[in-house]
């Protein structure tokens, strides 16, 4: 095989590998894109619950029950 086969050989492998690896980067973003989402709903959801519960119902300086 001459040098120019042999290098043009080598670049079709190298272009493999990394056409394989853009891929599976490619998975591992869109995954974490999706788990962001979900985080994100989450947050926003206890955000609001928390936003909802009424303050007044316990004074902070009052004892609790227990004591």
């Amino acid at each position: 095989m001459s040098d120019v086969a042999s290098r043009i050989d080598d670049l079709e492998t190298r272009m493999a590998h990394q056409e394989k690896i853009i891929g599976e980067l490619n998975d591992v973003i869109t995954a974490q894109w999706r788990k962001m989402e979900t985080l994100d709903f989450q947050l926003r959801r206890l955000g609001e619950e928390m936003q909802s519960i009424d303050v007044g119902s316990a004074p902070a300086n009052q004892k609790p029950p227990h004591y």
